[in-house]
């Protein structure tokens, strides 16, 4: 079901977010970035044109990480593939072995891979 935003930030996420104070519970902050190994130029100016050889293909180095909302403790998972489900599968395990047994929170975007069933069923 659909929740305005003003209405998700007062009655869920600063709800937790207070929790998160006296570590009552855990809240992290997840996203996922994919750094591209290679020269990007966009355009600048100069008197003579220049190329500049670069390797070919698009090799990715991809960096999934979550951050704790209040002691800023960051756990990633890298790969050279794709962020996909297993990724978060793998995040979800690292975070639930480092917690101390606390509720934890995740405040994540709207990724396609983050909300299939596999990741559901094990975040349950």
């Amino acid at each position: 079901m659909y929740k305005p935003k003003k209405t998700l930030k007062k009655n869920e996420l600063l709800p937790r977010l207070e929790q998160a104070k006296p570590r009552q519970r855990e809240v992290f902050w997840v996203d996922a970035a994919h750094l591209v190994l290679g020269s990007w130029l966009g355009y600048f100016w100069s008197l003579v044109r220049l190329f500049i050889k670069a390797p070919a293909g698009r090799p990715r180095f991809n960096v999934l990480a979550a951050l704790n909302a209040i002691t800023y403790q960051l756990i990633t998972v890298t790969n050279n593939d794709y962020i996909n489900a297993q990724s978060v599968c793998t995040l979800l395990q690292k975070l639930a072995s480092s917690e101390r047994g606390l509720p934890i929170t995740l405040v994540l975007d709207n990724a396609r891979y983050q909300k299939c069933r596999i990741v559901m069923e094990l975040a349950n």
